[in-house]
């Protein structure tokens, strides 16, 4: 028996969209657009029901989704991620049989739950009660079945007390919370999700993710569309990627966010090095010169080694300037979360001349990161006597890859992933006791 559980094969899906219609300006013209438009409207009742030819673009015509193939075994969970639009929900729902898709195919070995948007499922005049047992006859489940599942999804949901209400009077948060629990607990083979945890509270959000990570232990499939890195990290060892409809990664989930993460929808991110138009200027009395990421041999680094220390060399010009320059670092992890800051605090001691070019470094000592890919952002602010004025700032994070081969070798390529991001060499005392 295959374990591939989910195959998709040249999946393409088309649409239809509005286009603002012409007016004529003249009064000839528009007496030409009446006579013309039984005709007109006839090609657009026509265009409604068929596309006259698939491969063909046209102005009226989007692709959501473009010649998508994958495959996905059982028991996998794989997240789902890029930009609003690309087509993660085109696809879940032809997943779902929402819709069909307008060319490939798709194979599903097993009963598929769905949880797509809030209330998707449900009927508003029914109660909570009702629905869950509407829901589980859709998933070909018998009455014993539900019954014997009925008192764990009732608990797990919270709305035990508005049970028997009808749902069109639940909250956004009490339909999720329901919603989720019924798809999770009446034990589909395929388990499709679409961002729609972001509803919740954040305990009910943790909830939900510890009942993917058992669902999935428990020999089921999972797809998860998600906005959110860390949830997809934590939970999805391999993740897919889409922009603009194609699918443009499938591959583990570290190595698919840092492309998401860098690839900014074609957008050129800059690297170690940048110049005045990666900055937000707030004042005529600075202008940024340039930031480099260096080596301690003063050498624009890309990938960084165990055997180098981290220079963060920011070179500005001032013009009349009196107030002295406050320069600090932040140093982000791939998925945009902040590792820590460094502030200059002796900027006092520092000489500030009014006119000319000035240079801080700031030096991040070597064996502080694990391998991986990491960001920094460069702030300049002006202190004056009543508070902190920010002068500068970088519009985009200049990247750089750490990669700690000697450490490598201790965990592993693959233990790596499971260590912290940062990983100072301490001082470490041995004795034979």
């Amino acid at each position: 028996m295959t374990d591939i559980v989910i195959s998709v094969k040249n999946l393409s899906k088309k649409y239809r969209i509005g286009l603002k219609e012409e007016t004529d300006d003249t009064f000839v013209g528009a007496v030409g657009s009446i006579l013309k438009s039984p005709f007109q409207n006839l090609k657009r009742l026509q265009k409604l029901t068929r596309f006259t030819n698939i491969q063909k673009n046209s102005d009226d015509t989007i692709w959501a989704l473009k010649d998508v193939s994958f495959e996905v075994k059982k028991g996998e969970v794989i997240g789902v991620i890029g930009a609003n639009g690309a087509g993660k929900s085109t696809l879940l729902k032809i997943l779902s049989q929402i819709t069909h898709p307008t060319t490939g195919s798709i194979t599903l070995n097993g009963r598929v739950a769905s949880l797509l948007e809030v209330g998707t499922g449900f009927h508003p005049e029914l109660t909570g009660r009702e629905n869950i047992f509407l829901n589980g006859t859709i998933l070909g489940m018998t009455k014993r079945e539900i019954d014997s599942k009925l008192e764990e999804i009732v608990e797990f949901s919270g709305v035990e007390k508005f049970l028997d209400t009808p749902v069109k009077r639940y909250s956004s948060g009490m339909r999720v919370r329901l919603a989720f629990s019924v798809a999770a607990h009446l034990e589909p083979e395929i388990l499709l999700i679409d961002e729609v945890l972001a509803v919740g509270d954040v305990e009910f959000q943790k909830k939900c993710l510890g009942k993917m990570d058992a669902v999935a232990k428990g020999g089921r499939t999972v797809l998860f569309v998600s906005h959110n890195m860390a949830a997809i990290k934590s939970l999805c060892k391999k993740s897919i990627l889409f922009s603009k409809g194609v699918l443009a990664d499938f591959d583990q989930t570290n190595k698919v966010i840092h492309h998401y993460l860098n690839d900014n929808n074609g957008v050129e991110i800059k690297k170690s090095e940048c110049g005045p138009d990666n900055s937000l200027t707030l004042s005529d009395s600075v202008k940024l010169v340039s930031i480099r990421l260096i080596d301690d041999e003063n050498r624009k680094i890309e990938i960084l080694n165990e055997n180098s220390a981290l220079g963060v060399e920011i070179i500005y010009n001032t013009i009349d300037m009196i107030n002295p320059i406050v320069p600090s670092v932040n140093i982000y992890n791939n998925y945009g979360e902040i590792l820590f800051s460094s502030i200059n605090r002796n900027f006092k001691k520092d000489s500030h001349s009014n006119n000319g070019n000035h240079k801080y470094t700031l030096w991040i000592p070597k064996n502080t990161f694990s391998s991986g890919y990491f960001k920094a952002g460069v702030i300049l602010s002006s202190l004056s006597y009543a508070n902190s004025e920010r002068l500068i700032q970088t519009i985009k994070h200049l990247s750089f890859e750490v990669n700690d081969k000697s450490l490598n070798e201790v965990v592993g390529e693959n233990g790596r992933e499971k260590e912290s991001f940062l990983r100072p060499q301490f001082e470490w005392e041995y004795q034979k006791v």
